[in-house]
């Protein structure tokens, strides 16, 4: 099938932006944007695990009363998914339904994979925090993605522990650093918690919270900012708690990292919603001893939180039931028994505010029985989450990230100037693929 080249640009009020030459598939248009007549089968690329089992509650209620069935693809996550969609769409065979992070939609819009499904699922909007809203529309008129599930960003500390040092949890980073000083004063062999640089996800958040925004447009150009003021705000702050060593500078998600947080080796750990079910596994003897707080603020009287993970559920333009699919990916994200089937069988926390606080929600996680109001402190963080402003090419600013920061890290030196490693290499990567950039 041949393809044309063309320029596309979607102007953000937030400063999110897509300009790239895109592979457009011919002959994929919808064929259900009239009434439908006949069944309809959709298929479903995603790698939440039970989503089946999610599925089948669509197939045997609404899908089949309406004749749409659904049928799921389990796939790798991250950028093995995206790679494989886009493989799929340049040859006209993408499925009809997508499971997209956040952060992949301004790649896959800008390469034509996604189909605008605003005029079908607008009416959902008011489901979903503003911010969380805004990470489908790209800021623009029209809508991606339906907000699956979201990661805000808190705090969790060993209750016991910090009850036993005197530590009272910190409202706002200075005191965050001074927290991690005071318990190598009274506990030299042990750190609050690490630095790590093997996920990307965990600092973006960081940086998000402190007001950065890595990807804008100046007219039709792209202007990459991951090392602007408050992204260097924050790298200079972790830098110096390494290089000062109050904190440890060891990966995350390692045996040597499970079995410091199992044996209060390091009593803190900022993360996501989603902690619970990492600490269930990491550190199983200490359950019921942690507990959960809003992230330290970078001042007083401030209420914002980053977003650590997160997807959504797309359409793309490959689709022949474009408004079968969008009804679909609409009734996953805010029906009731939907989401409570979500959050039993593939363990996701909704980003439909109306979900967060009932269903499998109106009880603590089994690991934080101790903290009967962790929704409900979760809800309110969640609200506070800071915009987000992604570019096309993520993944290589998320490469590089790892081996600058992961080097800085390990040698104790200057995260700014891994920082500045990080710029260098995103830019380069834009202009590599054709995209103006502005300096």
């Amino acid at each position: 099938m041949p393809y044309t080249k063309h320029r596309r640009l979607v102007s953000s009020a937030v400063a999110v932006a897509l300009g790239a030459t895109a592979l457009t598939a011919c002959g994929s248009s919808p064929d259900d944007g009239g009434a439908r007549s006949g069944p309809v089968s959709l298929t479903y690329w995603t790698w939440a695990p039970g989503m089946d089992k999610v599925v089948d509650l669509w197939n045997k209620g609404p899908g089949k009363e309406q004749q749409i069935t659904v049928t799921v693809k389990k796939q790798a996550s991250g950028d093995t998914l995206v790679t494989k969609i886009l493989t799929a769409h340049q040859a006209g065979k993408a499925p009809d339904l997508v499971q997209a992070e956040y952060q992949a939609l301004p790649t896959l819009v800008s390469n034509d994979a996604l189909a605008d499904i605003a005029e079908h699922v607008g009416d959902v909007k008011g489901r979903f925090a503003d911010g969380v809203w805004q990470q489908t529309t790209l800021g623009t008129d029209a809508v991606y993605a339906v907000p699956q599930d979201i990661g805000p960003m808190m705090f969790y500390y060993r209750e016991d522990l910090f009850k036993e040092y005197g530590l009272s949890v910190p409202a706002t980073w200075e005191q965050f650093a001074e927290t991690a000083r005071k318990v190598k004063k009274v506990a030299p062999d042990k750190a609050l918690t690490t630095f790590s640089a093997n996920d990307p996800g965990l600092f973006a958040g960081l940086a998000q919270q402190a007001g950065a925004r890595w990807w804008t447009t100046s007219g039709d150009k792209w202007k990459v900012g991951i090392d602007d003021g408050a992204t260097r705000k924050v790298a200079e702050f972790w830098g110096g708690l390494v290089e000062e060593g109050v904190i440890d500078n060891q990966p995350m998600y390692t045996p040597a990292w499970n079995k410091a947080l199992n044996t209060g080796k390091q009593i803190a750990w900022v993360s996501a919603v989603w902690a619970p079910g990492t600490l269930t596994t990491a550190a199983p003897d200490t359950r019921g001893k942690w507990a959960m707080a809003p992230l330290p603020q970078w001042s007083d009287g401030e209420s914002r939180t980053g977003s650590w993970g997160g997807s959504s559920t797309a359409v793309t333009t490959d689709s022949r039931h474009e408004e079968a699919a969008a009804e679909f990916a609409a009734w996953l994200n805010t029906d009731g028994d939907a989401l409570n089937a979500l959050a039993k069988e593939s363990g996701i926390y909704p980003a439909s505010t109306s979900a967060q606080l009932s269903g499998a929600f109106t009880n603590p996680p089994e690991y934080f029985a101790n903290q009967p109001d962790f929704y409900e402190k979760a809800a309110r963080i969640a609200e506070t989450t800071a915009p987000s402003a992604w570019g096309p090419n993520v993944n290589v600013a998320y490469t590089a990230f790892k081996d600058a920061f992961g080097a800085a890290a390990k040698n104790k030196s200057d995260f700014t100037a891994a920082l500045g490693t990080m710029q260098k290499e995103t830019v380069a990567d834009l202009e590599k693929q054709g995209f103006g950039v502005a300096r």
